[in-house]
């Protein structure tokens, strides 16, 4: 008996052994599993740091990538002008294109980019701080921050595209030097204040018309100004500024008769204007689908989509409407159709069907063939219907925001807002430009003259401003 039962207690006493250390095991795991729990948890933590960093260099390469495509528009401007215009003056063009983007640089990095970007003078009103643009684009410690670099090589790309509308306005008849003064003016100074008012946010610091909340009512929210990639914000901003010009440069010789009649003044290569306009198109899908800034969502492909229906149509309906006028599909009036879409739905990309960038772009098509007669008629010589294109279509594209946004427009049951925000955002930016832009090219005019002399334009700026020809004749 004692032995069956000391073998019990053993028994029981094994058993209670093993359910201790059961339990224990459960517990207290061992030393490799802690380490192996500790580690998977330290290589998911890296690879989501990892993860992030990845996306983040992926947008600013994007953004980069479209940003040198839309400083590649500066050579389809440059053909675009020169082809336009005389043989004679294509040194010319080519010269001011190029000083678009070099002097406009400087004067963006020096006092541009923080007027536009910088903390406001005035609160949520217009006017950065004016300061080089260094002291904006470090990170918090003083170091390099990559995506505000990025973010300022987009905008300076953005700026330069302002400034080089102007020359097409001014083609021609306007003294060099004078012209890169102005460049300067408009790329540091009138761009950037008038931008600083609806775009200003981008960088953190928004301007009042990203915040008017226009139309808001007791639990319903207002409506801001839309301007997606700059419809009003670049384009127009350039060829208000052209307007100004071209109205105190008065028209080029021969081009209005007495009688009332115009004088055609035909470009010298239609090839060199194509291409440009080709360019331009390419340039546009670093333009508009850049602007998001970012692959997240792949909105970007969907921007690109509407851009390059808007354009398409844009030049049918500028074909299909000389076609119908003069009898004969225009060739430049085409190519400035083409152009018209592409500034119109600048503007609205982010935010409308393929169906209503057709029709925007359409309308845009029709639209400036109109201008351009329209501009001939009041005697406002145009040399490559800078005007009409970027002027009078970017304010249409700015308006179909308030028409045909898929959230705030007007065909889509939202009301009259957003129609009335954008008509004021054109207003204020026709009045700002246009009247600095006149007031500066009127002092040009009676202090260090705006326009070359008579001799100089019938035999061309070329020769007499540069000392060179595009196309020598060899002897």
């Amino acid at each position: 008996m004692t032995k069956i039962r000391i073998s019990k207690t053993l028994i029981l006493l094994f058993l209670t052994i093993v359910l201790v250390s059961s339990v224990s095991s459960e517990a207290v795991p061992t030393s490799a599993e802690e380490k192996t729990t500790v580690s998977t948890a330290d290589e998911l933590a890296s690879l989501k740091a990892g993860l992030s960093t990845l996306r983040d260099e992926t947008n600013w390469l994007w953004t980069c990538i479209a940003g040198f495509l839309v400083f590649f528009m500066q050579a389809g401007f440059a053909y675009v002008e020169a082809g336009f215009t005389r043989a004679k003056n294509t040194v010319n063009i080519l010269m001011k294109n190029f000083s678009d983007m070099t002097v406009g640089a400087m004067a963006f990095w020096l006092i541009g980019f923080s007027l536009l970007f910088g903390p406001k003078i005035w609160d949520s009103f217009v006017l950065g701080t004016p300061a080089i643009a260094d002291s904006l684009l470090s990170a918090g410690d003083g170091s390099f921050d990559p995506s505000k670099y990025t973010f300022f090589v987009f905008q300076m790309a953005f700026a330069a595209t302002a400034a080089t509308i102007v020359s097409g306005a001014l083609a021609e008849r306007t003294k060099f030097p004078v012209y890169i003064l102005f460049s300067f003016i408009i790329t540091g100074f009138i761009y950037p204040i008038s931008g600083s008012m609806m775009w200003g946010g981008l960088f953190g610091n928004p301007g009042f018309l990203e915040t008017i909340n226009f139309g808001a009512e007791a639990g319903k929210e207002g409506v801001n100004f839309l301007d997606f990639a700059g419809s009003t914000v670049v384009h127009s901003v350039g060829a208000w500024a052209g307007l100004a010009g071209a109205i105190v440069l008065g028209p080029r010789l021969g081009k209005y008769q007495s009688d009332g009649r115009v004088y055609p003044i035909l470009g010298h290569n239609m090839s060199m204007a194509a291409l440009g306009v080709f360019i331009l198109w390419i340039g546009w899908f670093g333009f508009n689908p850049g602007s998001t800034t970012s692959v997240d969502g792949g909105s970007f492909a969907a921007i690109a989509v509407v851009t390059h229906m808007a354009g398409s149509a844009g030049a049918l309906g500028a074909m299909f409407t000389t076609w119908l006028m003069f009898k004969k599909p225009d060739i430049g009036l085409t190519l400035n159709g083409g152009l018209a879409g592409l500034v119109a739905i600048t503007a609205p990309c982010d935010g409308v069907t393929i169906g209503s960038a057709v029709i925007i772009g359409l309308v845009a098509g029709i639209i400036v063939v109109f201008s351009v007669l329209f501009f001939d008629k009041i005697k406002v010589d145009d040399p490559v219907g800078a005007v009409s294109v970027h002027g009078i279509c970017g304010a249409w594209g700015t308006l179909a925001c308030g028409l045909f946004n898929l959230n705030t427009g007007l065909f889509y049951g939202a009301g009259w807002n957003q129609l009335i925000v954008q008509a004021i955002g054109i207003g204020i930016v026709f009045a700002w430009t246009f009247g600095t832009s006149i007031l500066i090219f009127l002092v040009f005019k009676y202090t260090i003259g705006l326009r070359v002399s008579e001799e100089e334009e019938l035999v061309g700026l070329d020769i007499l401003e540069h000392g060179n020809e595009a196309y020598p004749v060899s002897k």
